[in-house]
Formats: C-alpha cells, structure tokens, sequence
C-alpha cells in the first residue's frame, strides 16, 4: 500500500463522522430560521412590519399570560382527574371517566364559547344563590352580600377563556396522568402499601415521582399545543396576538404582511419550546 492510498483512507475515514453529522442536520429548522430571520430582517428595516409588529407587541403579552395561567390549572385538575381515573372508587371513576370523555369530543373552540356564554353566567347565578343562603344563615354578611352583588360582566373574557383553556386541556392531561401512573409496575404500589403506606402516600412518595418524571415530554407537547389553541381566544375579543392582527389588518388591509409577523411570532415561541421538549426527550433516554 502505497502512502498516498493510507492517507487517502485516513481522510475518507475522517470525513465520515462529519458527513454523518451532516445527513443528521434539521435542515427543516434551517429553513424555517431562515424564514424567520427574513421576517426578522423585514421587522427591523421596512417601517410597515416595524409598524405591525409594534402594535402586536402587546398582544405577546396576552398570549403567554393566558397560556401559562391556563396550563397551570389544567395541569392541577388534570392531575386530580388522573388520579380519580385510577380510583377504585367506582362512582369517582364513572364520573372522572364521564368528563374527560365528554370534554374531549367537544372542539376547543365550541368549548370556548360555551364556557363563556353559558358556564360563566350559570356559575354567577351559582354565587348569587350561595350569598342569599348565606345572607339567610346569617353566614359572614359582609361576604354574603358581595356574593350577591356579583355580575356575568364583572367575569372579564380573558377569564372566560382561560376557564375553558383549563377545563378543556385538563381532560386531555388527565389521561397523560392516568398513563403514566398505569405504566408504573403495580408491584410498586403493593410493595409501599406492605411498608405501612396509605394509598395516597404510596401514591405520592412513590408512584406520581415516577410517573411524572416518564410523562414530562407529553406534558411539553400539550404545552406547545395549548400556546398554539390560545389563538382562538380571539373570538371572545381577547386582544392577544391572532385578535390584534385581525383588527390591524382589517383595518389596513395589509393582511400579508401583518399574517407573516402574526405567524414569525408563533412560530418563534413553539420552535424554542419544540426544542426544549425534545432535548427533554433526548436526556431522558440518556438517563435511563
């Protein structure tokens, strides 16, 4: 062998690793970081989309307050939810099982406006008549009577949503919940019930740490979607990002540019956080 063939191996067997790294590429995020540094650059130099953008700046805001608030509610309900899901209790089961198959057959934005329109005034005629039982108990007058005060236009739409942004994607956690606690080992559970442990302490100290840390990437990706489903608060006048470039468009009539920027700012949040549930994803398999 000649050392002109040994080195010319040597450099077919050092370039394998990085064409390997090549063909590995996302070459669909490159391209949508392309788009959006596009976007981006328009942004910064052409005074229509810097326009735009300012005028949906605040609608940012919006979008991440109603996300993360109705993720957190929804992940408590959707925990408790889960848990009656594996209750051995059977009228808690039937009930739990009711709600979340009910929920999840209803679309979201149905949802949203029955929460609105027919849940929010039900639920202020339910405080009403709780403060006049009150009020004839003679239970905290003082409460009572704001209790009785309480108007369906004191309950602002954001709230609305967010109510049904919770109850909605609550039914859908709570049977990531229930998975996960079903994939632990029942031997787990009768092992801490022969230590001593009463279900729920078995339950929490044991098989929730365990559950929860296996439904982690799930739970992100109802995260995403959630960030994504806070769109349609619009058509309850919710002015987060989607309402504030409708009114601006419509107003305009710049509808191309004012969707490219509505769109360069959803995707920039769900990219970050589609990433972020992935490389949770990729640790978790290391860590096993």
């Amino acid at each position: 062998m000649t050392s002109s063939d040994a080195k010319g191996r040597i450099g077919r067997s050092r370039a394998l690793p990085f064409t390997d790294r090549l063909a590995n590429l996302p070459y669909w995020l490159l391209f949508a970081m392309l788009l959006g540094v596009l976007i981006l650059w328009s942004i910064l130099t052409d005074e229509a989309y810097r326009t735009i953008f300012d005028r949906l700046a605040t609608g940012i805001l919006v979008t991440i307050y109603v996300t993360l608030i109705a993720y957190s509610l929804s992940l408590i309900l959707g925990l408790l939810i889960g848990l009656a899901r594996v209750s051995k209790n059977r009228v808690i089961y039937q009930i739990a099982t009711f709600y979340v198959e009910i929920v999840r057959g209803v679309p979201m934005i149905v949802l949203l406006y029955y929460i609105a329109f027919v849940g929010a005034p039900a639920l202020v005629e339910g405080i009403n008549a709780l403060g006049k039982v009150m009020i004839q108990a003679n239970i905290l007058p003082t409460l009572a009577e704001g209790l009785t005060s309480a108007k369906v236009r004191d309950l602002d739409y954001t709230a609305r949503a967010v109510m049904a942004l919770t109850l909605g994607y609550a039914a859908f956690l709570a049977e990531i919940f229930r998975g996960g606690i079903e994939s632990i080992d029942r031997g787990q559970m009768e092992a801490a019930r022969s230590l001593g442990m009463s279900y729920w302490q078995a339950m929490r100290h044991v098989i929730l740490p365990q559950a929860i840390k296996r439904i982690l990437p799930p739970l992100g990706n109802d995260f995403v979607a959630m960030l994504k489903d806070s769109s349609l608060v619009s058509v309850l006048g919710v002015r987060d990002i989607t309402m504030l470039g409708k009114v601006y468009s419509t107003s305009t009539f710049r509808f191309f540019e004012t969707y490219n920027v509505v769109a360069f700012l959803y995707l920039s949040m769900t990219i970050v956080l589609s990433l972020a549930v992935r490389y949770m994803e990729e640790r978790m398999k290391t860590d096993r």
